[in-house]
This record gives structure tokens, sequence and C-alpha cells, in this order.
């Protein structure tokens, strides 16, 4: 090597290691403790509960969250965009459905993110940030209520409301395997929400638990729930799960075997969905795409898809080009792609949509009645990567748009209903009901959901060999011989056993844990605050978890990170004693 070099290999050395600081830095943020879920926190408490021997409230104990989209008292409703929050004064009331909520026992703990002017439906946000999503955090959380719907995933709180428009609350509860329900059009208020398309804005919410979904439905929807009633068809729609890039069998066969189980083999129907809508929307026919130019057999979805995306554009437009056009804000260029010229709509075009979304309507509610389900796959594959070309693509608008269509124009209800994950990332099913069956397809969901997580679990087993089987056996099995070795104060055979444990199975949070407790008890706290980190990957609410790594931060002097784990800690169990004084006592000395 010259010595003339020599500058040059310092200089790179140099670059080398300050770009290795800013990756760091990078993948230190990557990772929020809320996910990125958040745009702003605040707290609505519910009134007292009423003196016994009245019930309590219905939501007692629950925390929700709100997408941007729903008025605050007090708060700028930010719309996912900050021109648009700059521009806008701070709302002077609550809106109604938020308002029932809190009344009825749920404690509202923030806003949260939302696609710009909640238009796309990749859930990416370029002013705020986009949502982690827990699952998959290399995919996107799907859209526009992507923080809603991470919220819940990652068990910030315990349901989250949105508007679905053309899917933005079905496509990132498919996306980030959570429930998410659609309720029928008009079944819930929309005063004091955002509007972005009038004819397809449904406030909808999204729940980790289907009891929760229903003790929500029973506070937002008109009416009393009346008795149990089960669905006489489940209708299988075959054709659209050929849309759908994962197995038709790993979608259906545990819908199949818990209907067979729980109402009859009698009971399973099977449809070919794109020929009967043909046949019973003649409005559409005018409309149909020329069959030599793409697949004739969903000609009829993607004329549906396509007008609701036309419809949705003209709606927008018509709320909201006047202020885009006056303020010209910063937009997401896929949305400035669709709204920066104002698409004119014939009132010819606008009589012929209607007379569409009247069919649809129509012949749904005559094949599914009162009593029938229909099943159709959610979305059409796994999440697309963050930033993925396909996403502004319109080969992927249409086909998500087919599967989202048909409850967007005609106004019916539709749940979706995870059912675990494929190639490690989460699918899913929506069942539908007729417009204003909410009350019966939420009952239908609590009905199926146990036998839909049994049947799951039977068939996980089938896929699992014995050798799997015994490995788990022999993890539980070190672990407990840890545990004795840690009551003894044996730590260093208490790590050798807990190791011999995550060595066997590596997918369960207690393991990490109880190691970090030992690492802790020999003062080895980097690799405490290691094993705790994968303990809270694999377990959000891993209370114990943020206890420990708090602690071993602590000790290492990272005083802010240790704060932040000590705080969420209580925020995931506000009477932890343990949590809260070192909260206060890091807090007096360190910030």
């Amino acid at each position: 090597m010259t010595s003339a070099s020599a500058p040059n290999l310092w200089v790179l050395l140099g670059l080398s290691l300050a770009g290795i600081l800013l990756m760091t830095k990078k993948l230190k943020k990557a990772v929020k403790v809320d996910f990125g879920a958040f745009v702003e926190k605040l707290q609505l408490l519910p009134p007292p509960q009423p003196a016994p021997p009245k019930a309590p409230h219905p939501l007692t104990g629950l925390t929700f969250a709100v997408s941007d989209l729903f008025d605050i008292n007090g708060f700028v409703t930010g719309f996912g965009n900050p021109d648009w929050q700059r521009t806008h004064e701070a709302a002077s009331q609550t809106s109604a459905v938020v308002s029932a909520l809190v009344d009825g026992g749920a404690t509202c703990v923030g806003k949260t993110v939302v696609d710009d002017m909640s238009f796309g439906i990749s859930g990416e946000n370029r002013h705020y940030g986009t949502p982690t999503n827990v699952v998959a955090p290399a995919r996107i959380p799907g859209g526009s209520c992507s923080g809603a719907a991470v919220a819940v995933a990652a068990k910030l709180v315990d349901f989250s409301l949105g508007v679905d428009t053309v899917g933005g609350i079905r496509q990132p509860a498919g996306y980030c395997g959570v429930f998410g329900f659609r309720p029928s059009y008009g079944a819930v208020s929309h005063l004091g929400v955002i509007p972005v398309s009038t004819s397809f804005d449904t406030v909808g919410w999204f729940a980790t638990d289907p009891s929760i979904l229903h003790r929500v439905g029973q506070v937002l929807l008109q009416g009393s729930f009346t008795g149990q009633r089960n669905p006489r068809n489940v209708i299988i729609a075959d054709d659209f799960f050929q849309l759908s890039k994962v197995p038709i069998n790993r979608l259906t066969q545990v819908v199949i075997r818990s209907t067979e189980n729980l109402f009859g083999k009698q009971v399973l129907k099977h449809e070919i969905l794109s020929d009967y809508i043909a046949s019973r929307v003649p409005s559409l026919k005018a409309l149909d795409y020329n069959k030599s130019n793409g697949d004739a057999k969903f000609s009829s979805l993607k004329s549906l898809a396509n007008i609701m995306h036309l419809l949705r554009r003209h709606e927008f437009s018509h709320n909201h080009f006047d202020w885009i056009n006056t303020v010209k804000p910063t937009l997401d260029p896929f949305i400035s792609a669709h709204v920066q010229e104002k698409p004119e709509l014939s009132d010819k075009d606008i009589e012929s949509f209607k007379a569409i979304k009247n069919e649809l309507r129509v012949a749904l509610n005559a094949l599914l009645k009162d009593d029938g389900v229909l099943v159709i796959p959610t979305v059409s594959s796994p999440p697309p990567k963050l930033g993925a070309k396909e996403l502004s693509s319109q080969d992927y608008l249409l086909t998500e748009f087919s599967l989202t269509v048909l409850a967007s124009v005609s106004g019916c209800c539709q749940v979706v209903v995870p059912l675990g994950l494929y190639d490690n990332y989460p699918v899913s099913v929506s069942l539908l009901a007729k417009h204003g069956g909410d009350r019966f397809l939420l009952d239908t969901l609590q009905t199926m959901h146990a036998s839909l997580v049994q049947k799951l679990a039977d068939e996980a087993g089938k896929s699992k060999s014995p050798k799997d089987v015994s490995k788990e056996a022999a993890a539980e099995t070190a672990k407990e011989k840890g545990n004795a070795a840690f009551k003894v104060k044996n730590w260093p055979k208490a790590i050798a056993f807990y190791t011999d444990a995550i060595k066997l199975n590596s997918n369960t949070a207690t393991y990490f844990n109880n190691r970090a407790a030992a690492y802790l008890e020999l003062h080895s706290f980097h690799q405490a605050e290691e094993d705790c980190t994968k303990a809270i990957n694999l377990d959000k609410k891993n209370v114990k978890a943020y206890l420990r790594r708090g602690t071993a931060r602590e000790m290492l002097g990272f005083y802010k990170e240790a704060i932040e784990d000590f705080r969420y800690a209580l925020v995931l169990e506000p009477t932890n004693k343990r949590a809260a004084m070192s909260a206060d006592r890091l807090t007096k000395y360190y910030q």
C-alpha cells in the first residue's frame, strides 16, 4: 500500500463507521414502542359506573383508539396530512360514535395514522411514518386505517375505530391478522367524521377478540341484539378463491369443517359468484370490459371495481378538490395522481352507478336472505413489501378492489376472520351477510369462533411431525428444570436449562424472559436486555419482559430507554407499583 493511499483508506473507514452509526440509528427508530400506530396520545375517560343493582357499562375496562378521521373536542382532526391539520381548526365537539363508546365505558387513548387524506390502500404515510405490521415488519400494514389495525395487532388497545370506504378496515385487518368489521352502509353514525367518499364510507372497528367486536357492536349498532340465529346457508364463493394466491384449501377447509361440525353438511353450498352477479346485475352489461382484453370470468367483478374506483374519486374530489386546489398541499404521489385533476362524471354516469349499486344489493340480499353467510378471501395475496411498485399498479388495485367491492357497492356487512399464518404471513377469510344483517353476522362469528380455532389447531397439529411435538415437550421439560434451578439460586444452571429450551423451541417468549431473569441475577445486563427484547418481539404484552429490560437498561446507563420500558409496562398494567416507582425515580434524576 502506498503512502498516498493511506488517507483514502482512513476516509473510507470513517465513512463506513458513519454509515454503520446511521444505520444503527435507523434500525433503532424503525420499530417504535407504539409501532408507529399513533399520531397523537390523549385520554377520554368514561363516566362513573352506575350504582348497583344497575348493570355496569357494557365496555367497562376496554381501551380504544380512533383513526385520525374522527373529531374529538379540542383536537384538530388531521386526515393524515400536516397541511390539512395546519389549515383547520380544532373540533368543537366529539364525533357521535366516539362519544357513544366513551359513554359505554371505554377509554379512548389516542388517534392513529391513516393514509394521506385516507385515500390510499397501502397504509404508508410519508408525513407521519408507516405503522409497523407487527406480524410482518417488512410488509405494508394495509390502508387506509393502518394505525388502528396495528394498535390492535400490537395489543396496545382492545379495539379501534376506522372508516372503510373501499377496504380501509378489511384490508389492514387481513394484512395484520386481526378481526375487522365493516357494518352495513348507514348502520353507524357518521356525525363528526371527515368524509372520503360518501356513497361508500362506513364506520367500522378492529379487535383481536370476536367477543369485543360483538360488545362494540351492541353499543354502536342501532336497535338491540335479539335471540341467536344459526345460519341456514354458508356459501363458499369458489371462483373468488381463485383470485387468491393462498391455496384454496388453506383458506376454506377450516370454515367448511367448522360449519359441518356446528350446523351440518346440508348448510354448506358452493357458488360461482361472478356468474351470479353478471346475471343479476343487468346494468353492468353496458359497462363490462371488452372480454378479449382480459379474463372474461371476472369481467363483472372488474367492472364493479372500476365503477367503485371512479365514483370514489368523483366524490372525494367533490368533497376536497377546492381545498387541494387552494392550499396545494404536499400529497403522497399515489394520491396526487388520482386527485389533482377533478374527474367529471355525467349525471347519466351517476344514475347508472346508482342503479348498479341497487341491483347488486338486491342480488346479494336475495342470495343470502336473513340467514345466509357468504365466504370469500379478504385479500388476494400476502401483504406486499413496503414501497413495492405493485402498490400503484392498476392490476393490483383492480384485483384487491374485486374482493372488497361486494360490501362497498352493495352496502352489506362483512367481517374479517384471521386464520393464522401461511408462509409466515397472516391469512384470513371474510364472512358477509345481507344489508342490515349486522347482528346476525356478529352472532354467527361468535358461535363459530371457538370451532374455527379448534379446527385451525387440528390442521396445524396434522402438519406437525411427531418430532416437532416431542421437541416442544422437551423444551417445556427443560424450562421446568430451569425454574427449579432458579428457585435454589443456581443461576448458571438455570441459564443452561433455559438455553436448552430455547434451542428446542425459539418461539416462546417465556424461555427468553426466564433466562433474562437469571442473567440479571448474575449482572449480565447486556444478555438480559437482549433476551427481554426477544421476549417482547414474541409477546407484545409481556409486562415482566418490559420491567426486566428496564432494569437491565438502567444498570447499563440507558436511562431514557429504561424510563420508556417502565412507562410502557404501566400502560399494560397501570397498577404495577414497581413500574411506577422505577419510572418516577428515573424521571426525577435523569430527565
